[in-house]
């Protein structure tokens, strides 16, 4: 490289976000808000195109260092090629993340009917017919996902939120981003969690009269679940995981950890123990996302 000269890696490397995943799970939404982020966005350029398309966008004449991707089904046989397009991306210096949008068929089939659109694999089947082929085409995509966002419960409001919290603050948290999810078992385990914990063997706020209608982020619920032994020593136990995890995945580049805490109905003893973590998680300098997922649930 001649004297002068810069690579990549040093002051023109880019920050990428590949979004993909099924349609109807909010990929042409994911698009604006990553617009409304800052990030220059294209859809659906050929995957063969993305390392040409990064040299130009790193030379341009006025710099761009967050650009957004959309890819789905349409791209068709550019799809064989998906991989090795993000390999020539990091090759190239620059920083890739591949986020990948899915939901349940349920939602997806209620959002087609919504819309009253086709789906592009549907043929002369159904829904449900081009849903499962796309799942299919797509499969390999997903295995390559460095996030996986479940939409099917989400508003437009809820999803922007979470692309907000993930993306437009990353730069604040580090190169790993922390989540801490309180859940319910009874309503599912979160499936994008990293570290799943139940914590059901704890004392339920649930069963003592004027703490019902509290949750665990109310100080006397909180007070009553962190009361027993085995309440303070899971607790240490978990703060003495995450201060030997943490650096542990920094080291190995690690983009993401989800930490999921279960009780019953997702109200009480989870809350609490991802209130207490959260502080704990502040205090080793990092700004963790925090969602208690099932609290507003009856």
């Amino acid at each position: 490289m001649s004297e002068g000269s810069s690579s990549p890696q040093s002051d023109a490397a880019i920050r990428f976000v590949i979004i993909t995943g099924l349609s109807g799970a909010g990929k042409s939404y994911a698009i604006k808000c990553f617009e409304d982020l800052g990030y220059f966005c294209v859809d659906n350029l050929p995957t063969t195109l993305f390392p040409t398309f990064a040299a130009l966008s790193a030379h341009s004449s006025r710099p761009i260092r967050k650009i957004a991707l959309g890819v789905d089904v349409r791209e068709g046989e550019y799809l064989a090629h998906f991989m090795d397009a993000v390999e020539a991306l990091r090759d190239q210096g620059h920083r890739v993340e591949v986020l990948f949008l899915e939901a349940g068929d349920e939602a997806l089939v209620r959002r087609y009917h919504e819309t009253r659109r086709r789906h592009p694999l549907a043929g002369e089947g159904n829904v449900r017919d081009g849903i499962q082929a796309e799942r299919r085409a797509l499969a390999h995509l997903r295995e390559a996902a460095d996030r996986i966002i479940d939409t099917s419960a989400l508003t437009v409001h809820q999803l922007k939120d979470a692309l907000i919290e993930t993306y437009g603050a990353r730069e604040a948290r580090g190169a790993l981003t922390v989540s801490l999810v309180s859940f319910g078992f009874k309503y599912g385990l979160p499936y994008d969690a990293d570290l799943v914990f139940d914590v059901r063997f704890l004392p339920n706020p649930h069963f003592v009269e004027g703490l019902r209608a509290l949750d665990g982020r109310d100080p006397a619920a909180a007070k009553f679940v962190l009361s027993s032994d085995d309440s303070r020593e899971l607790l240490a136990r978990l703060e003495d995981l995450l201060r030997f995890l943490l650096p542990l995945y920094r080291r190995e580049g690690k983009a993401y950890l989800t930490l999921a805490i279960g009780c019953t109905g997702g109200r009480h003893r989870s809350v609490t123990l991802v209130e207490s973590l959260r502080a704990f998680v502040e205090s080793l300098g990092i700004v963790p996302i925090v969602r208690h997922r099932d609290l507003d649930r009856e």
